[in-house]
């Protein structure tokens, strides 16, 4: 059966959350698609995003050089969350880590995980 981008569940502003994963396993972070940012990056293997603080559309890496190329794109049994696993090239999240979820809640402190990459 094709896959038809229509089908997904997409909440009231027409996003559905995209979690990045690399190939190991790790979750790298989460962003937002809308219908032709899954479409475009079904096309290209380069993973787009739909920023909502911008109103745009947002190739990951298009600016910093953190690509992510998508390896395989899979939907959840709702259909209303994506799992995009991802070869990244440098740090996924904008604070130069290698993951947006760099911070642990231990005994109700945060704990920084890892630090900056160089």
């Amino acid at each position: 059966m094709k896959f038809d981008p229509e089908t997904l569940v997409y909440n009231d502003q027409g996003l559905i959350p995209a979690i990045a994963q690399d190939e190991t396993g790790a979750v790298l972070m989460m962003a937002w698609m809308n219908i032709e940012a899954v479409k475009r990056t079904l096309e290209t293997r380069r993973v787009t995003y739909w920023s909502r603080s911008r109103q745009a559309f947002w190739i990951k890496g298009e600016t910093s050089g953190h690509i992510q190329r998508l390896i395989d794109l899979r939907v959840d049994c709702d259909a209303d969350c994506l799992l995009m696993i991802v070869e990244q090239e440098g740090p996924a999240c904008h604070t130069n880590r290698r993951s947006c979820f760099y911070t642990s809640v231990l005994e109700g402190d945060n704990v920084e995980l890892m630090a900056p990459m160089a």
